[in-house]
């Protein structure tokens, strides 16, 4: 048995039966890393020093019958825009490079909390922009499935490292798809919770009003296990909520009502991932759901909406990274120069050229003339795609949808053209724009490449959609 397959359900059954120790399971892990890590590029940080020092405190609590959380004693990774207190903190860009975090977010308090031992933290496309993590300006990550294709982004070097079993579980962040679309092309579960319920606080921010954190993991059941720990309300920030209990009975799909969207299976998306996907929800009715076609009729203005709405809060977080306030001593110029020279240079330097697209996106959709145009509008059509989820869940539980419209595709072949790029998370980005949580897991493969199943649910609906995802995925896995 290779300890660092284990999923994270197992892995706590053998750490509390004392089949085998922390330190065991962690320096399975790192050997992992060092094995593979140089081809698949998943991590930029590796803690080893650190994650055997927790491995072994997790052992002693154990020892002591201290066992009672799940991830006591279990080896995680985080993506490189939340912060871990003392590690460099990049969010995949040079800007950053030489930033160390002074202090831990919410999630890595509670995950430390929990007992679990940080290994350290992942590759990510530059501040979390792109879909293929060939946006971090140190390398690009590669799918563990077919080194030769991307993983999907920007989360992709958190959902290559539990893909590859250098991890037992991983966090990311997911603003229009980023966990789930990496998700969906490395074969693994990844979940986006209800906005709010997970804190941003120590997230390097995107665009605050979409930004969520959550998990990466090998099974449905680990998921809820890692979203219990790091849900819930707290006090460095405003807009996080109480969470309902996530740990809910097993799910009679008899009783349960699943919406399939027309608006999702759309023209133009690979047709072996729409046979796939509609096998998927075929299973789930055989297993007893009730499924109604429904409308969501504003769902088509969810890209547009988003890049309007995302660059604009992107052009003012990004205004902060200076190259004085933050890290970047190799982007500074002369004290000496005039302050504007300082920034310029710095920016242009430091910012690679997604995240520069982006910022000017923002700051031109915010600008005198055209902010009633464009963001005054989008606002309003975001709204109303709130209001289009708010009305179909008087019809149904829950939705599925496909996650990625194709399977993963090989290097350089959307670098050179953003709107394909864009295109990549035309399913996930409405889950954003509502505020509702969804969750990909996988439903087959396509030349060895993996597809994934989005299911979504009202806010704070998460336990609806482990309910139905581990009954799905029992089922997948029995085949």
């Amino acid at each position: 048995m290779n300890l660092n397959d284990l999923t994270l359900a197992r892995a706590h059954e053998g750490l509390a039966g004392k089949e085998f120790s922390s330190e065991d399971l962690t320096r399975a892990c790192l050997d992992r890393i060092r094995e593979t890590d140089e081809e698949f590029g998943a991590f930029l940080v590796v803690d080893e020093k650190g994650a055997l020092e927790a491995a072994r405190s997790a052992d002693k609590k154990i020892h002591q019958g201290e066992a009672s959380s799940p991830l006591l004693g279990v080896p995680v990774a985080l993506k490189d825009a939340i912060l871990v207190q003392g590690l460099a903190c990049t969010a995949g860009s040079r800007i950053l490079e030489n930033y160390a975090a002074a202090y831990d977010a919410t999630v890595t308090r509670k995950l430390r909390e929990s007992g679990a031992v940080i290994l350290g933290k992942t590759n990510m496309d530059e501040f979390a922009m792109g879909s293929s993590t060939e946006n971090s300006a140190f390398h690009p990550t590669k799918n563990p499935r077919n080194p030769k294709y991307v993983p999907g982004g920007s989360s992709g070097g958190s959902a290559a490292a539990v893909a590859a079993d250098q991890c037992i579980f991983s966090l990311g962040s997911d603003t229009g798809g980023s966990i789930r679309q990496p998700a969906s092309l490395c074969g693994v579960v990844g979940l986006k919770p209800t906005y709010g319920s997970v804190s941003r606080y120590g997230l390097i921010a995107m665009s605050s009003s979409l930004d969520v954190i959550g998990p990466f993991a090998k099974t449905v059941e680990d998921a809820r296990l890692v979203f219990s720990a790091i849900s819930g309300k707290d006090p460095m920030d405003g807009t996080t909520i109480e969470t309902p209990n996530s740990q809910l009975p097993a799910i009679n799909l008899k009783n349960v009502r699943i919406g399939i969207p027309k608006e999702y299976f759309v023209d133009g998306m690979d047709l072996v991932t729409e046979k796939l996907v509609r096998e998927a929800i075929k299973k789930l009715e055989s297993l007893g759901a009730t499924i109604v076609d429904v409308s969501l009729p504003h769902a088509s203005y969810a890209l547009a909406v988003y890049y309007v709405l995302m660059p604009a809060e992107v052009s003012a977080n990004l205004s902060r990274f200076d190259g004085i306030r933050y890290g970047a001593s190799l982007y500074r110029e002369s004290p000496s120069s005039p302050l504007s020279e300082i920034y310029t240079k710095t920016r242009s330097r430091g910012f690679g050229e997604e995240a520069k697209r982006r910022i000017m996106l923002g700051a031109y959709a915010l600008s005198a003339g055209y902010r009633d145009a464009y963001y005054g509008k989008a606002q309003t059509v975001r709204a109303l795609i709130k209001e289009d989820f708010d009305r179909v869940w008087s019809k149904v539980d829950c939705l599925a949808t496909p996650t990625s419209p194709s399977v993963a595709w090989r290097f350089g072949e959307r670098v050179e053209d953003p709107l394909s790029m864009y295109l990549a998370d035309i399913f996930t980005i409405s889950a954003n724009l509502a505020g509702i949580p969804a969750m990909s897991l996988p439903c087959g493969q396509d030349g060895g490449l993996p597809v994934g199943l989005q299911l979504m649910g009202p806010a704070g609906g998460e336990a609806m959609l482990f309910g139905v995802g581990e009954t799905f995925e029992a089922v997948a896995r029995e085949k």
